[in-house]
């Protein structure tokens, strides 16, 4: 099955759509971490197992059809880089709950006119790339990333390479489609619902554009979905630098994101500028943009990257990393919120 259009440009339609939709619910990764773990509202977070779930099940069909190799993808490397992940999935976290929002929730939140997303989207991919390729790769290359698990016999690590693999995915597919759609009071916010639907089929739809070439000449690259880390640090670098083969799908979905969100806040009337109220949310939010860089390339991915599209090929580090992310976001709303010692020591460091 043949690609019509350059990868790049499905990147700007998928992202637009998640963006658009997105924006229109008023969804966030984050928000739903904090209403489910200090408010016991589980509302959001279900809107993420739907989407999850159909992820789950398109991209099963993707792989039985012969469309997709989870192999060929960046997901199930025979050795689990098990430190960095779990390391990593804490920091971007912890600083997630120091913005108010994860990567992806910035660029949406920046295609309404939120100037603080700006600087977050900067210095979050400023970051990225330094962890990437940049100055810091050597240290998270040499060392982090390390401390790995060999999985036995070579084999990929995702659940799909175990017996009966395919019929586990299918099973949890289904069991997050109903825990999701049998909550009545979900069905109360058709937007929500709309949104999971919009995030779920868009993981499979950029599984699809991006597994196979555009004609018999195009250079086959790894397949890839929805993930906010490394293309955004591209796409920061890109702007700036230029060069060749920068703008691929993962680009492309960075600015559809923006494009989506702003064309739902310019259509709803939403669009306004906001910017920092005083010098200490500035260096919140500086702070949380560095850790969420460094955080995400060290995790491989961002609450979408890895919380949806690794999930989508039941790759092992999903496990480690969504447990991860949680973490550090509960840390860091208890470290804003609380007077306990590590708000101490936050007022320390943050000069509040």
């Amino acid at each position: 099955m043949d690609s019509l259009l350059p990868a790049p440009l499905f990147g700007i339609f998928i992202g637009a759509c998640a963006g658009y939709f997105v924006r229109r619910a008023r969804l966030c990764s984050f928000g739903a971490i904090e209403s489910a773990l200090m408010g016991g509202d589980w509302r959001r977070m279900k809107v993420f197992a739907l989407a999850l779930g159909l992820a789950m099940a398109g991209t099963q069909l993707l792989v039985l059809a012969g469309w997709l190799d989870p192999l060929r993808t960046t997901y199930v490397p025979p050795r689990l880089a098990i430190l960095g992940i779990a390391l990593g999935s804490l920091a971007f976290g912890f600083g997630m709950a120091l913005v108010g929002t994860c990567a992806f929730g910035s660029l949406v939140r920046l295609g309404g006119g939120d100037l603080r997303s700006l600087l977050v989207v900067m210095i979050f991919g400023a970051t990225a790339y330094a962890a990437l390729r940049g100055i810091l790769s050597a240290f998270r290359i040499g060392t982090v990333e390390k401390v790995a698990v060999a999985l036995p016999g070579g084999q990929p690590s995702t659940l799909l390479a175990w017996p009966f693999g395919a019929w586990l995915g299918a099973g949890l597919a289904l069991a997050l489609v109903a825990w999701a759609l049998l909550d009545r009071k979900l069905w109360r916010a058709p937007r929500l619902v709309t949104a999971g639907i919009v995030l779920g089929v868009s993981i499979v739809a950029g599984w699809l554009v991006t597994a196979t070439p555009v004609d018999d000449f195009s250079v086959m690259t790894r397949p890839q979905s929805l993930t906010f880390v490394s293309p955004v640090a591209r796409a920061v670098f890109g702007v700036m630098i230029g060069g060749p083969d920068w703008f691929d799908f993962g680009v492309g979905s960075v600015f559809g994101v923006l494009i989506g969100a702003l064309a739902f806040a310019l259509q709803a009337r939403d669009f306004h500028w906001e910017a920092f109220d005083d010098p200490l949310e500035m260096r919140r939010h500086i702070l949380g943009a560095v850790l969420m860089g460094l955080g995400g390339i060290l995790a491989g991915g961002c609450t979408i990257g890895q919380g949806l599209t690794a999930g989508s090929l039941l790759a092992m580090s999903w496990f480690v990393s969504v447990p991860g992310l949680m973490l550090g976001a509960w840390l860091g709303i208890r470290v804003l919120l609380e007077d306990g010692f590590l708000a101490r020591v936050w007022s320390r460091i943050s000069g509040g």
